[in-house]
């Protein structure tokens, strides 16, 4: 197989899992769908700031862009002075939901098995 073709393989999702992953993996994906969800399904980009730990301004707009053109948030520009954007969490975002509360709670019980373990 060529470098080529193996470039043009690699690059693509190669099962569901992967594609699932390039779409919420990272940091702050998935935090982002969950925040914006539980906030009566819109929220603002300082809110975000806010919520998410660590995260610089310029990462959280990459992440909102990236899951805006993914499907899995919607951005409402309201054209008044100051602008206002709003984003919401899509159809598509919502069936992530209970896999992403799945997560948390699986998350959460290891954490606290980790940190018994290493008091």
């Amino acid at each position: 197989m060529s470098i080529s073709q193996t470039k043009k393989f690699s690059d693509g999702p190669v099962c569901g899992l992967d594609y699932a992953f390039r779409r919420i993996g990272g940091k702050y994906k998935a935090r982002i769908i969950k925040y914006v969800s539980n906030a009566d399904n819109v929220m603002r980009h300082g809110e975000l700031m806010r919520k998410i730990q660590n995260i610089t301004p310029k990462m959280l707009t990459q992440c909102l862009r990236e899951l805006e053109h993914d499907g899995l948030l919607f951005r409402e520009v309201y054209r008044q002075v100051p602008p206002r954007v709003e984003y919401s969490v899509t159809e598509t975002g919502m069936e992530l939901l209970p896999f992403i509360e799945h997560l948390a709670v699986w998350g959460a019980k290891r954490l606290e098995e980790d940190r018994s373990s290493t008091a």
